[in-house]
Parts: C-alpha cells; structure tokens; sequence
C-alpha cells in the first residue's frame, strides 16, 4: 500500500494521507513526496487549488512516526530524526508560504506533525469531529513542526495551556486559537471537496461553511489567562490549584503527569516564540530543541510508556518540577553551528495568500 496518494481532479490536486491503520502518521518518506507534488502542482497552471485529507475515519493525522524516532534516540545516533526533522520543517514553512490555495481538511484526529501539515495552511477547515492536539509534552518531547510559532500567536494564554497540558481541543476552539479558519460539518465534507474541483476555494468555502458549534475554552478564558500567564510552570500549577474551578484543577493535574523538563522546555519555547518574529526563526528554534530532546530521556521514556508498552506510566528523569534546573533549560537553545536547519536568513515574514 502506498503511504501517500496524488491525484488530480479537475482544477484540484489532492494529497491523501495513507496509513490508515496508524491513523495516517508521517513517515521521513511521506515528507519528501508532499513536498515533490508542492513542487509539480505549484508550476502546472492546471492545478489552482492543494487539498490535504486522511484515509480511513479516523482523522488526518495523528503526528510524525514516533516509533522510528523512538528505535533512533534509543539504538542509533540520532541522525535519521534529525534529518526527518530538517525536511518535515522546511515543508511546513513551505505550505505556510505556498502560492496557491492549500486546503487541510482537518476532520477527526489531528495531532503534532498533523497539525504541522495543515494549520500553517491557508485554508483550514474544522468539523465537529476534529480534535486538535499537540501533546508532545506528554511522551517527553516538546511542540514543533512549528507548532510554538501558532500558540504563541493564540488569544492570551490559550496557546500556553494547549501547549502545556497536551488537551485535544475541538472545532471551535480550534478557530478561537487560530489553528483553523472554517466549519464545515463532517456530512459536508464530500460536496466540499467535490466542489473544489471545478470552483475556486472561496466559494466552495462560502458554499458549504456553518456556524461552528459550541467551544469550552472561551469560558474559561478568566481562569486559563490568570493561571498561565505566570513566569514559571511550578507558579502556574500553584495558581491552577489555588484557583477553585474544578477545571482549573484537572488542568494543574494534567500538567503534573507530563515531563517536567518538557514541561519547562516548551513554555521558554513559546515565551521565546513569541519574540521570534517569523515563522522560518521558531522553526529553527524548534530544530535545536528537537535534537536536544534526542539526547534525552525522556524522550525514549515517554514514547514507550504511551506508545510501545502502552502502560502510561512514564518514569521521568528528572522526576520533579523543582529537580530541572534553568541550565537543564537552557542546553535545549543550544546552537548547533554547522547542523542548524537555516530557515530563517533571508527569509521573512509569511505571506498572505490570494485565494
């Protein structure tokens, strides 16, 4: 079975996602061929609009194939990440910059390096399905794919709390945070797609978009900004359990079964981000703090706790907030001389595209 399908209809190119059984997870492979359809679509004047979707019902990604990364931090050296990393985030700069409409169908699961693929798109269309997630803290790694340049850029600290607790968020929290633009409702979808094969995007936006139901999170604003706005997480988890609301409380314990340096890394990434400027310069950021996480371990422990043995009690080292200390942090920021990813000289801020 092929990873990643192509295929033309009318005016629109499609990417079909292909691994269905692992609900559509990236392989380094899978990267190398979206980017080489980018590249054939953007020069064939017969194709004016990209469209993203998964296979199978289950969503449109769930995140890069953390088992290889897995058996490389753990056996190898390292250096099959870190080349995957180097071109996964050149694409996702390159989606973010790309010349035509780029349509994510985010329907279902869309997690880590799904979000990576579609939410740097230019249109980005959420169903009542969807759940959105970057739970990377969870398994001893920290948001990237650029994934910190779009929660710094969220309403307050709405960014910081999905960033921290891993939660998924559904569709209209999705838009509140920015990480998506339109709801079209999952019965729709069909018509949808189909429509963009012979209309320009925004009318078959215009045509099939309703109403987004009802979020969580704009209620919660008070609680998630007062909170999450302090400087450090060991403050942010005394604020949440001082707070009183009961969510405000399950939130402080979620955040306490993640990594603590994770935990720590992620919110300097995003506070960091947030001073970044473009895109391309938090995506290099990301690339060092990526392969510091391979040295780590953390990384190896989280993955087999969540994923390998599936026993969901991750042994974490250091095992305490208070144990990881401002160098832990630091060594993350580390520039890496000849092995930086480079994105950013040169480069500026991300376009708008005419659609």
């Amino acid at each position: 079975m092929t990873d990643v399908l192509f295929r033309t209809t009318g005016r629109a190119g499609h990417i079909i996602l292909n691994r269905p059984k692992v609900l559509n997870s990236l392989t380094h492979d899978m990267v190398l061929r979206v980017d080489k359809a980018l590249t054939d679509w953007e020069h064939d004047p017969a194709v004016e609009t990209v469209v993203i979707t998964g296979a199978g019902e289950r969503g449109l990604c769930a995140g890069g194939d953390i088992r290889a990364i897995h058996d490389d931090a753990r056996d190898g050296d390292g250096t099959a990440s870190a080349a995957f990393w180097r071109d996964e985030y050149r694409l996702n700069a390159r989606i973010a910059h790309y010349p035509k409409p780029y349509v994510a169908v985010m329907d279902g699961i869309v997690m880590g390096g799904g979000v990576g693929v579609s939410a740097h798109g230019s249109v980005r269309i959420v169903t009542e399905r969807s759940q959105v997630a970057m739970p990377e803290t969870g398994i001893g790694f920290v948001p990237d794919v650029g994934g910190t340049y779009l929660l710094a850029l969220a309403p307050g600290e709405l960014g910081t709390f999905v960033a921290l607790t891993g939660a998924p968020i559904g569709a209209s929290d999705a838009l509140l945070c920015g990480l998506a633009d339109h709801y079209v409702p999952s019965d729709r979808l069909g018509s949808f797609v189909d429509d963009l094969a012979h209309l320009p995007a925004r009318e078959a936006v215009a045509r099939h978009v309703r109403p987004e139901p009802e979020g969580e999170l704009a209620g919660r604003r008070e609680w998630i900004d007062a909170c999450f706005s302090a400087g450090t997480v060991e403050e942010i988890v005394r604020r949440l359990l001082a707070h009183g609301d009961p969510a405000a409380k399950e939130a402080a314990e979620t955040v306490l079964a993640k990594s603590p340096t994770s935990l720590k890394v992620t919110l300097a990434a995003l506070r960091r981000a947030r001073r970044l400027g473009p895109l391309e310069r938090v995506l290099d950021q990301e690339y060092r703090v990526s392969c510091a996480a391979l040295t780590t371990p953390d990384l190896v422990e989280g993955i087999r706790a969540q994923v390998i043995d599936k026993d969901r009690a991750p042994r974490w080292s250091p095992g305490a907030l208070e144990e990881v200390t401002d160098e832990d942090v630091e060594r993350f920021f580390t520039p890496l001389g000849e092995r930086e990813l480079g994105l950013a000289p040169g480069s500026g801020g991300c376009e708008e595209v005419a659609w």
